[in-house]
């Protein structure tokens, strides 16, 4: 039996695509635990996950709605993931003495896993949750290139080994990415020792109920979601959506998911049979979809594209731009832009989406099978599984 940990940041879509591999590891007889934001874990994962909690932050990130580009890349280093890292050391370094670990499965993001591995001398591999971080995408602003390197050998003083100096965002021991070829193209890949597997679909439960009896097998379904982290910026969005869907509804019927409330009140409610819902099982309610629109947040694109359905893209920051262009060029979708489209645009790009004969259908299919064909968890626990192998021969060799 080998020891594993996972250690991940208070952000959904980032433990999601590592729960079906702990489900995995486990069933192949290993033992799995988890450090990081003990409530969410356990609500994803379930309420028996053995759970080592760390500090968080006291409050979830926020940012200005407008904040973008390299900006808001250096807000999210310098406001949470390196204060991020600095709160999770004492109590993954807890986890690791207490558990054991034979090797640490760090999100990219939670470098405090990283990090405090690699002072225990404990192997570990990298979970990258986007295909963005795959582009390199700092290799054009050197700046903030040298500036991200200085926060890490920051914190690399304070809980790591400081005879070392490369990125803990990407493990020499391997990179587990939930991503594909694909979706990436054909450009070289940037590290050694990447393992595309795929997105790692599996069940999950349900956090809300949904009236599946509503849904009107005459029309086409068509799924409005930023994901819960946009609410702040998403409002005069969502309402151009509701406004596209209802102009469309002979023909469609739209779901918009609108975790903020933005939608409430008599002067914003929809006047149609427009379904609109705080929360919607996504991954049980796509196989029921034709067209998502999105803001082009990865794990939304992957499940989409694995049930084969075409995509609009709305990004809005972060790496939604890289991430929405790679849907574009593999033909699975269409691009508009966040702040300036309108009702009609929007209509205009959800019609294209559905017709047959753009393509979009066939290209987010032919995805989904190659999405498939990587092996997802599985795959990815194999990597793992090679990784404790030759960790456990090295040690016997020494």
């Amino acid at each position: 039996m080998t020891r594993f940990l996972f250690v991940v940041p208070p952000l959904v879509g980032h433990t999601n695509p590592l729960l079906g591999v702990a489900d995995e590891l486990t069933g192949r007889g290993h033992r799995v635990a988890w450090a990081g934001y003990g409530d969410l874990i356990r609500r994803l994962a379930g309420p028996d996950t053995e759970v080592h909690e760390t500090r968080m932050p006291d409050s979830d990130i926020a940012r200005p709605p407008k904040l973008a580009g390299p900006a808001a890349f250096r807000f999210l280093w310098e406001d949470f993931f390196a204060p991020l890292a600095g709160l999770m050391a004492p109590g993954v370094d807890a986890a690791v003495r207490e558990f054991g670990p034979d090797v640490v499965v760090a999100d990219q993001h939670a470098v405090a896993g990283a990090l405090v591995a690699e002072r225990h001398g404990i192997p570990y591999v990298t979970s990258v949750t986007t295909s963005a971080e795959l582009t390199d995408p700092l290799s054009s602003m050197p700046k903030v290139d040298a500036w991200l390197k200085g926060i890490f050998a920051s914190l690399r003083a304070e809980f790591g080994d400081v005879r070392r100096s490369d990125d803990p965002r990407f493990s020499p021991h391997g990179i587990v990415a939930f991503t594909g070829r694909a979706l990436l193209g054909d450009a070289p890949l940037p590290w050694d020792g990447v393992h595309m597997v795929g997105p790692a679909i599996a069940p999950r439960a349900s956090q809300c109920d949904f009236p599946y009896e509503e849904l009107d097998p005459g029309r086409r379904k068509v799924l409005v979601t930023l994901g819960t982290a946009n609410a702040d910026a998403g409002g005069r969005f969502l309402g151009e959506a509701v406004a596209a869907l209802e102009s469309m509804r002979e023909t469609v019927q739209g779901i918009v998911v609108d975790p903020g409330g933005l939608l409430e009140g008599p002067a914003k409610r929809p006047k149609s049979e427009l379904l609109v819902r705080e929360y919607v099982p996504q991954l049980d309610l796509l196989p029921h979809l034709d067209a998502v629109v999105c803001h082009g947040g990865h794990n939304t694109v992957c499940e989409s594209l694995w049930h084969g359905v075409p995509l609009v893209l709305a990004p809005i920051r972060d790496d939604q731009p890289i991430v929405s262009g790679q849907v574009v060029d593999a033909g699975a979708g269409v691009r508009v832009r966040f702040n300036r489209v309108d009702a009609p645009r929007l209509a205009a790009a959800v019609t294209s989406v559905l017709d047959p004969a753009g393509g979009h259908r066939a290209a987010a299919e032919s995805i989904g099978r190659s999405f498939r064909e990587a092996g997802g968890a599985r795959a990815a626990a194999d990597h793992l599984d090679r990784v404790a192998a030759q960790a456990a021969n090295y040690q016997a060799a020494g």
